[in-house]
């Protein structure tokens, strides 16, 4: 069956344009409801969201779907999308909204469902939940006396911040470190500074100023020159770029040189492999490095890929019984710690390598060198450009001339009407020429 509603990331869209507006999102409430609510007890639902102008609008729409239905619910306000999946394990939750889009503009937004182990919801239980959102509710509705009652949990904030220092390593601190962290105007700025701060760093916070339409603009993982800015102005020894939602993270060396999410994973994963920690080995998806597999594999670490998206990720990882997995984007899950990614957690793993070793950023975050790789975006309108017989012949012969010594990967994106190419080789004009010759045939079939 097609999907409507739902992509990779749950539900995506413009702010109040179909399907980003308040009566999809109570019948969204109402549906999921309906989906989780099983058994005599109290039904609870924890709600978070990040800093868009929308969540107004959007949280209320919600709230109002699962109280009909008869289920409670429990507001937490601007939280990371991780602290959801914390949360809804941590309060005997049946089931977890995030209201956020991630690292895309304020002018958008989203719902990312959990269910009451934390995880993020499968493609089944999705395509369940939106079957039920055609169908009538009148019959399901909760009597007077049975509806929901919200509250909100005031205390969220420091719930999350002692869960996230408890991941750091005893008996080492970061006294005489500073960090600049970039919060991205989002969802992560009022508890990633304090984090660091506890735990002993010299902090330098810069993207924590969130207006309702700031988020992500000229800040954070998806732009992070400002942080590497920072970095080089105030001396500092690391710097830290959370995106919207902060389950994403890009580092920064001392020099401000960036160290992507292929590094971060392939620094965790040595470091966890040499003390025993790291299980089964690594799923990473096909978006990951030819670079980054060489390097683990010849270090005896087994690398899975998936496609693209942090919950195909974590399937794998519970399916493989692996503990480290992530995307290139530098979404990174340890399921040590949590359920899904969390840009903090993962920045932590980089931090105690450097206070356990006392070295610095540049000399122990890039562990291997990477293949020249290179990502273009083609957008479209309406038509399907990877159905195009000429496309499908550039595709065989670019193939047919990268053989063993490059990949193409090529896919429409879930969340928005792009094609995203990337071409990875051993010969960087060779990679050039490739994606170039198979952007000029896209945009010409789907102009």
């Amino acid at each position: 069956m097609s999907r409507k509603y739902f992509g990779t990331d749950g539900i995506r869209g413009t702010a109040n344009t179909p399907p980003m507006t308040p009566e999809i999102a109570l019948r969204v409430g109402m549906a999921a409801a309906r989906q989780f609510m099983r058994g005599s007890h109290r039904h609870r639902v924890v709600i978070g969201k990040d800093t868009r102008l929308s969540g107004y609008m959007l949280e209320p729409a919600l709230t109002a779907g699962f109280i009909s239905m008869g289920m409670d619910v429990v507001l937490v306000g601007p939280m990371p999308t991780p602290a959801i999946g914390m949360l809804t394990r941590s309060l005997r939750g049946d089931l977890g909204v995030m209201i956020s889009a991630s690292h895309n503009p304020y002018h958008d937004n989203g719902l990312k469902l959990f269910g009451p182990d934390g995880y993020k919801l499968s493609d089944a239980v999705e395509q369940e939940i939106e079957s039920r959102l055609e169908d009538g509710f009148q019959h399901e509705l909760a009597a007077p006396d049975k509806l929901g009652r919200a509250r909100r949990l005031e205390d969220a904030q420091g719930r999350y911040i002692e869960f996230v220092k408890n991941t750091f390593p005893r008996g080492l601190r970061l006294d005489g470190c500073k960090v600049v962290i970039d919060c991205a105007n989002g969802s992560g700025y009022h508890v990633a500074p304090p984090v660091l701060f506890e735990l002993g760093a010299e902090v330098v916070s810069i993207g924590v100023k969130p207006d309702g339409f700031n988020i992500n603009r000229g800040c954070g993982s998806t732009d992070t020159k400002l942080m590497r800015q920072a970095v080089i102005e105030n001396d500092a020894d690391i710097g830290i770029a959370l995106d919207g939602d902060a389950d994403r993270v890009v580092i920064a060396d001392e020099s401000g040189a960036i160290v992507d999410g292929d590094q971060i994973m392939a620094l965790i994963a040595d470091d966890w492999h040499r003390e025993g920690r790291l299980r089964g080995g690594v799923v990473a998806t096909v978006m990951s490095n030819l670079g980054f597999e060489r390097y683990l594999t010849g270090r005896g670490i087994q690398v899975a890929r998936t496609r693209v998206g942090d919950r195909y990720v974590v399937e794998c990882m519970r399916a493989n019984e692996y503990n480290l997995g992530g995307e290139q984007s530098g979404h990174i899950i340890m399921s040590d710690y949590s359920t899904t990614g969390d840009g903090l957690i993962a920045a932590l793993q980089v931090l105690a390598v450097k206070a356990a070793t006392g070295r610095r950023a540049s000399e122990f975050c890039r562990v291997f060198d990477p293949l020249p790789q290179r990502l273009k975006n083609v957008h479209y309108n309406g038509a399907k450009p990877l159905a195009n017989p000429l496309v499908q012949r550039a595709v065989r012969e670019v193939e047919d001339r990268l053989g063993a010594h490059g990949r193409l990967l090529i896919r429409e994106s879930g969340t928005e009407p792009v094609i995203r190419v990337m071409v990875e080789a051993e010969d960087e004009a060779l990679m050039n020429t490739a994606l170039d010759e198979i952007v000029a045939v896209i945009e010409k079939t789907a102009a």
